[in-house]
């Protein structure tokens, strides 16, 4: 009677493995890069040492169709760590994302909307004396978002409850940091033609909220793209508020090659010099393979007199 009843289990379960193999879609995806990295600005000269590295990713996503039609989507990324998020795609009614380690929420996900051929202009600028560049809006990155397409109007909504770090299961988070909750609003009102614009209300570790907005747009002709975006950031208790200004051109010069050049400049409170930030790139793809390098100058870094920074970075990637 025992061996019978240990059969039917064990064909059940197999029934049951079975229907979620078909009821469910699994896709497993990679990349690895590997890239040569120059700092050589007036403060770089404790950050460069080996000039070459390696990244590695390995990305697992299922997705899965409810009964009332809304559709499941999981997802883990094991690049710098582990990246999760959960998806349900409601329809018409919009999609509602939560994420741990996965990357911006709200306006954070267009706190650079420039077009480039590779990295942003600001990437890979620092220095040894700690200056960072300015003048960037953040939404944080762990915690939920929601996102509504209605036509060629886009909207979104990002929370972060908290201060957002990451938390394991079953984990609580420690106290005193703020919550953050931010919207954003991108439209494409003509061919060629994107704007979009952002709000936010940011959480820091003390427990006040710092003031964030931007606005954006870029437009398409032929083979040029350019951009402009103005941002502004209101801290909390502090005169030291930032207004930076972004533009950017790039070019398409075939299917596979493109180049583009870029500025940024940010005006802090009570500074009497203007952050400086200019970056050239290209991009070369071919199949599954990619390579792609910029050279990005900062003058002046955190609103700082005489600190400077120069990022040059060549990097080879492969997908499969």
């Amino acid at each position: 009677m025992k061996t019978w009843k240990k059969a039917g289990l064990t064909a059940l379960a197999g029934s049951m493995v079975a229907f979620s193999a078909q009821a469910v879609d699994v896709a497993l995806t990679g990349s690895m890069k590997m890239s040569y990295t120059g700092d050589s600005g007036a403060q770089d000269t404790s950050t460069d040492g080996n000039r070459f590295g390696m990244s590695k990713a390995i990305s697992a996503t299922g997705s899965g169709e409810m009964d009332n039609g809304w559709v499941v989507s999981l997802s883990n990324n094991s690049f710098g760590g582990s990246a999760s998020s959960l998806a349900i795609d409601m329809g018409d009614a919009g999609t509602l994302t939560y994420q741990n380690v996965s990357g911006g929420l709200g306006i954070g996900k267009i706190d650079d909307m420039m077009p480039t051929a590779d990295e942003e202009v600001w990437n890979g600028l620092t220095t040894s004396g700690a200056a960072t560049v300015t003048g960037k809006v953040s939404g944080g990155n762990n915690g939920f978002q929601y996102d509504l397409t209605a036509g060629s109007v886009s909207l979104g909504v990002g929370y972060e409850p908290k201060g957002g770090g990451a938390q394991g299961d079953g984990a609580n988070g420690g106290t005193g940091s703020a919550s953050s909750l931010s919207y954003t609003l991108k439209m494409s009102p003509m061919d060629g033609l994107n704007v979009g614009v952002g709000l936010g209300d940011i959480g820091t570790s003390t427990g006040k909220e710092d003031e964030h907005q931007t606005y954006y747009a870029t437009y398409a002709v032929g083979s040029f793209t350019v951009g402009y975006q103005d941002s502004e950031v209101d801290y909390a208790g502090s005169t030291a508020d930032e207004d930076s200004t972004a533009m950017s051109v790039s070019f398409a010069v075939n299917d596979n090659l493109s180049i583009s050049y870029g500025t940024w400049e940010t005006d802090q409170g009570g500074s009497t010099v203007t952050e400086e930030i200019d970056g050239i790139s290209i991009g070369y793809s071919m199949g599954g393979m990619t390579i792609k390098a910029h050279k990005n100058k900062g003058d002046n870094l955190g609103n700082a007199a005489t600190t400077s920074s120069e990022h040059t970075e060549i990097a080879l990637s492969w997908a499969f």
